[in-house]
């Protein structure tokens, strides 16, 4: 295997030999945004050195390697997986202070906006192929796997920001033989996966405005962590946190929480729960002593602000519905409502948190609280299969979590993406939610108000 590991390499290395500086791919050009208000410019390449990037058309600057060409082995279970072939070499720079624009081979760089107006979120957009649970999402055809057009629509709304609430890469299995839905599609934890799952369909979005990224399980490192690392994370690269090697999962696992100001009185804040498991978590475990960390850095960052958005992908407060009894039960991840519940029983959140987003389930879910809960917004419909069991309807007396009681509720099966612009509410300024099917047409739109503590519905609304 080591022999092959290296013959991989050498191939890589001497196709990337002959390739000019300037192969920039060239959906592949993009900006993320990360803490406070700094970006940087990311770049994936075939060649074998870094493009440069002029600035504001007078200064040239050569991009640093962030991550090198290489062939990664997996330590995914079952260990079947093949190793990720990362033939392209990612680089990057900082948005220098003041600077307006950028161009890299005479294409221009989404630049940082100097006021945050419009925001398209998504959330799961990846083409579902999974082996162990027989589910072969149809990658060839649009109407099943409509990220493309989400995308497409998105861009057209001309947003200042992207965000992504994690769930990007779904090709983990190779498509069977006789199913002409996914036939042909790459698959494993590589770029050409990567390039087929998010890079190619987000290219309008990827060039429209800065992306935040919100980890997802999907990108945990016993799964497409490599890639997450490599391409998409917002922190400085480190070997010890690549998910290359298993012995540093520990730590590659739980990224610090961080903040990006939207507005003078609006930050967003984000929360990795990628490796969040779906039980009850005890003060004696690793895993709740590092969320319960993180929660007091969230809580540090929520008091610069009036007003904040967390942003996690697994939802803390969600409905459901069986789909053999048809009976309604809460969603909510139980590895952090026991974490998060433990440090604020009464509200789950630290104060000043004014809405959560979430995705992880595949359906839009909008929850309003009469208890001091945040207002939640489930946002999983961007791309992948749809789970399709939300209740329509709640019981009278639903609660999402103990003391968590339903006042106002909403749902759609249907695939989509959602914008939050700014704005001014009846009591002062608000954000306007929309939530918007495939072709962006509106279907549901509310007022945030940080005074009123609530969405105020303008659309539509599943009574309970």
């Amino acid at each position: 295997m080591r022999c092959r590991v290296e013959l991989l390499i050498v191939a890589i290395a001497l196709a990337t030999c002959h390739a000019s500086a300037e192969a920039v791919l060239k959906d592949s050009v993009y900006t993320v945004k990360t803490a406070g208000q700094t970006a940087v410019v990311r770049v994936l390449t075939s060649s074998a050195t870094c493009p440069t990037v002029l600035w504001d058309l007078k200064t040239s600057q050569i991009m640093s390697v962030r991550a090198a060409a290489s062939v990664a082995p997996t330590h995914v279970q079952p260990a079947a997986v093949r190793h990720a072939l990362f033939d392209v070499l990612t680089c990057e720079a900082a948005w220098p202070d003041g600077v307006r624009s950028a161009q890299i081979n005479g294409q221009e760089v989404p630049a940082p906006a100097a006021e945050t107006k419009r925001i398209v979120i998504v959330a799961d957009t990846g083409c579902r192929m999974k082996a162990a649970e027989q589910a072969f999402q149809e990658c060839n055809n649009p109407k099943q796997w409509p990220f493309a057009q989400v995308a497409q629509s998105a861009a057209a709304m001309k947003p200042d920001l992207v965000i992504h609430i994690g769930d990007i890469h779904y090709r983990e299995s190779p498509c069977p033989k006789d199913n002409a839905g996914c036939q042909d599609s790459p698959w494993g934890y590589g770029y050409d996966a990567w390039r087929a799952d998010f890079f190619e369909p987000a290219r309008p979005l990827l060039a429209a405005a800065p992306w935040v990224f919100v980890r997802g399980n999907h990108e945990s490192c016993n799964r497409a962590g490599q890639g997450w690392f490599r391409f998409i994370d917002g922190q400085p690269w480190e070997q010890e946190r690549s998910c290359d090697d298993p012995a540093q999962d520990g730590r590659a696992d739980y990224s610090s929480p961080y903040a990006v100001p939207i507005a003078a009185d609006t930050q967003i804040i984000v929360f990795d729960s990628s490796s969040a498991v779906n039980k009850t978590l005890h003060e004696h475990d690793e895993s709740f002593d590092k969320y319960a960390g993180q929660l007091k850095q969230v809580a540090q960052l929520a008091r610069d602000k009036s007003n904040n958005f967390f942003l996690s992908h697994h939802p803390l407060l969600a409905f459901l519905t069986n789909k053999h009894s048809h009976e309604v039960f809460p969603a909510g991840n139980k590895g952090l409502l026991s974490v998060f519940g433990s440090q604020y029983p009464q509200t789950l959140f630290p104060p000043g948190i004014t809405l959560a987003m979430h995705g992880h389930v595949h359906l839009f879910e909008y929850l309003g609280f009469s208890s001091a809960h945040p207002p939640t917004l489930i946002l999983g419909n961007s791309g992948s299969a749809m789970d399709g069991h939300a209740p329509t309807r709640l019981p009278a007396d639903a609660q999402a979590y103990p003391g968590a009681r339903v006042k106002d509720y909403s749902v759609s099966s249907e695939y989509g993406f959602a914008t939050i612009e700014q704005g001014q509410g009846q009591s002062g300024p608000a954000w306007r939610f929309t939530e918007y099917t495939v072709d962006g047409q509106p279907t549901f739109t509310c007022i945030l108000s940080a005074i009123d503590k609530g969405c105020r519905y303008v659309g539509k609304n599943n009574s309970q």
